[in-house]
C-alpha cells in the first residue's frame, strides 16, 4: 500500500514526507484550493525531489492543453483530475492519469468502466469542494473486486489506518488535511506519528 501526500506547498514539507516514507507527493494547481501552488514554486520543489518519488499535479476542469503544458514545464510524473473531466478528456492528457471520483452512498461505480487507461482515486463527496474535505465516506461500499486497485482518499489518518490496511487494502492512500497544522502547511508531529503507525501496522 503506497502513500501519497497531497497539498505540498514548500520544500521542507516535501522532504519531511519523503524522509518519513511517502511514495508520491501531490501539488495542487486549482485556484479555488487553499493549497494551490504557483508554477514557479512548484517547479523549484520538483527539481529538489528525488527522481524515484512520484510527482503528481492536481487539476480541476482545466483545459487539457494547459494541463499538458504545466505538467511538462513543472516536471510532473502524473496528473490527477478532480473535476468533471470526461473519458474523452483523459485521452488528451500526455501524462499518466489518476481520475478522482467523489463518492457518496448512491455513487454508481459502473462509471469507472468508461474511463480507459486511468488509475482511480475515490474521495468523499462534498457539495462545497472538489476534494480535501477531510471526511471519510463509507468505504465498505467499494466493490471488493476493485479495492486493491484504487487510491483511497477522504479523512484518512493514523486513527483509521489499521482498518483501511486490513479491510480495504487499496493500492495507495492519499492524505492531506489530516497531516496539516493549517491548509497547505504540514504538521511535523502529525507526519511523524502517521508513518510511525503505518510502519507498525505493516510489521505486524
Amino acid at each position: 500500500m503506497k502513500v501519497k501526500i497531497c497539498g505540498i506547498t514548500n520544500i521542507d514539507d516535501a522532504l519531511l514526507c519523503i524522509n518519513e516514507g511517502a511514495d508520491a507527493l501531490g501539488l495542487i494547481f486549482a485556484p479555488e484550493s487553499p493549497r494551490c501552488i504557483d508554477l514557479h514554486k512548484a517547479g523549484r520543489i520538483v527539481s529538489m525531489i528525488p527522481r524515484h518519488i512520484i510527482k503528481i499535479g492536481v487539476f480541476v476542469n482545466k483545459e487539457a492543453s494547459a494541463v499538458n503544458e504545466i505538467s511538462n514545464d513543472v516536471g510532473l510524473d502524473a496528473v490527477q483530475l478532480h473535476g468533471d473531466e470526461s473519458s474523452a478528456y483523459t485521452g488528451q492528457i500526455n501524462k499518466p492519469v489518476i481520475k478522482a471520483f467523489r463518492v457518496n452512498d448512491i455513487f454508481d461505480f459502473s462509471i469507472l468502466e468508461s474511463y480507459k487507461e486511468c488509475s482511480f482515486l475515490l474521495d468523499s463527496y462534498s457539495a462545497h469542494s472538489n476534494g480535501g474535505s477531510g471526511i471519510p465516506f463509507n468505504w465498505e461500499i467499494i466493490p471488493k473486486d476493485i479495492r486493491q486497485k484504487i487510491i483511497l482518499a477522504g479523512g484518512i489518518s493514523q486513527y483509521n489506518l489499521e482498518a483501511i490496511y486490513k479491510n480495504i487494502r487499496p493500492a495507495a492512500i492519499d492524505l492531506s488535511s489530516s497531516l496539516e497544522s493549517s491548509p497547505g502547511i504540514k504538521d511535523y508531529k502529525k507526519v511523524k506519528d502517521f508513518f510511525k503507525v503505518l510502519r507498525k501496522i505493516k510489521d505486524e
